[in-house]
């Protein structure tokens, strides 16, 4: 094999695809290596873990066709630091790759690529698929991933339960504390009713360059693709049911106030460091026409900040202050909606002006 393509664009492709090899963990070795594949004009790298695989294509120049398994990260790690405005030659031999950059060589040991696993093909016949602008997918997926968790004792709640009704695509996640719903799409004929992996979804986000401008995606029975400007990730679903979650939204809450949204993150923040030796909980209560959030620390005193809503019903809830947080710093709206029903009730908190999110919070026991 013989190419020869751009520092830039290998760099780029190999920083994508260098986040999904497998680490010093795996038992199999040829996990921490990158394919690199040339045939005719084409030039692919694919990294996999097994249950997720990136494949980024680059431009180059193809004098040999050839295929080689190469240590991604010590080939990453060279490559970056190469003259950004040079060419890099590969060329391979017995399973060695003499890698020149202007005055630059080094020679790294490969292994053949029969080792290296299949990567799985989805089925295109059976996959359903859409597109969405690429910040549309950042804006939804960051919005619902803060309430994933992080508990692999139940796999389904560490994913982005994804489906469709009444014709939209919807993301949800939940950790059991609390639960994010994202309208995505709309328009989406085909059923839909699948869990991703939100740590797969994170691999995407981080992949995504600021001139990305669209994302399709694709998903069949038992994987999901994702494909941005030159790069592929595919990734395995969860397999399991995802709860029943529509009943723990409220129809509707008795206590609602519409609030600046930049006053309450400052307010809970102030609260916040009162509370942590009690688990950040922090006490939001209404009174006639304020909104006071406030917390009590038995060693370092205490804190109240008061917020003007105007006319509310009394009431008071305990929450937990970082969940509060998490949802205020995604929502790009310059008002939140807040609202709650009583002290077991859950609590919802909404853009003033966005419809298609609703973030619930389950209050804390006060």
């Amino acid at each position: 094999m013989k190419i020869k393509v751009s520092q830039q664009s290998l760099n780029k492709a190999l920083g994508i695809v260098s986040r999904v090899a497998a680490g010093a963990r795996t038992t199999l070795p040829i996990l921490n290596n990158v394919l690199i594949r040339a045939n005719s004009k084409k030039i692919t790298l694919t990294t996999t873990n097994l249950d997720l695989a990136a494949v980024s294509f680059v431009t180059g120049v193809v004098e040999n066709d050839g295929v080689i398994t190469l240590p991604v990260k010590v080939l990453a790690e060279f490559v970056s630091n190469l003259p950004k405005d040079e060419d890099v030659l590969i060329e391979v031999k017995d399973e060695k790759a003499s890698i020149v950059s202007g005055q630059y060589k080094s020679t790294i040991n490969g292994v053949s690529a029969d080792e290296f696993p299949e990567i799985p093909v989805l089925d295109g016949k059976k996959a359903v698929i859409f597109r969405s602008s690429a910040d549309e997918f950042k804006s939804a997926v960051g919005n619902v991933v803060i309430a994933s968790s992080n508990d692999t004792t139940r796999p389904v709640l560490t994913g982005i339960y994804t489906y469709t009704y009444e014709g939209g695509l919807y993301m949800v996640c939940t950790d059991g504390y609390r639960l994010a719903e994202q309208k995505y799409v709309s328009g989406v004929e085909s059923e839909v009713n699948v869990i991703i992996p939100a740590t797969s979804a994170h691999d995407v986000l981080r992949s995504l360059s600021p001139e990305s401008e669209e994302i399709e995606i694709a998903i069949d029975e038992s994987q999901v693709k994702f494909s941005f400007e030159e790069t592929e990730i595919i990734s395995k679903l969860i397999d399991g049911s995802f709860p029943d979650y529509k009943q723990l939204i409220p129809k509707k809450t008795e206590i609602n106030a519409v609030v600046e949204k930049d006053k309450l993150v400052r307010d809970v923040k102030l609260a916040a460091l009162f509370a942590r030796e009690v688990g950040g909980s922090i006490i939001c209560e209404t009174k006639g026409t304020k909104l006071m959030i406030s917390s009590v620390a038995n060693e370092l005193g205490e804190n109240t900040s008061e917020i003007e809503v105007g006319d509310v019903d009394d009431g008071k809830v305990t929450l937990n202050s970082r969940f509060l947080l998490d949802v205020l710093n995604v929502i790009s709206d310059k008002e939140v909606k807040f609202g709650f029903s009583s002290k077991v009730s859950p609590t919802v908190v909404r853009g003033s002006k966005d419809k298609d999110y609703t973030y619930i919070v389950m209050p804390l026991k006060s």
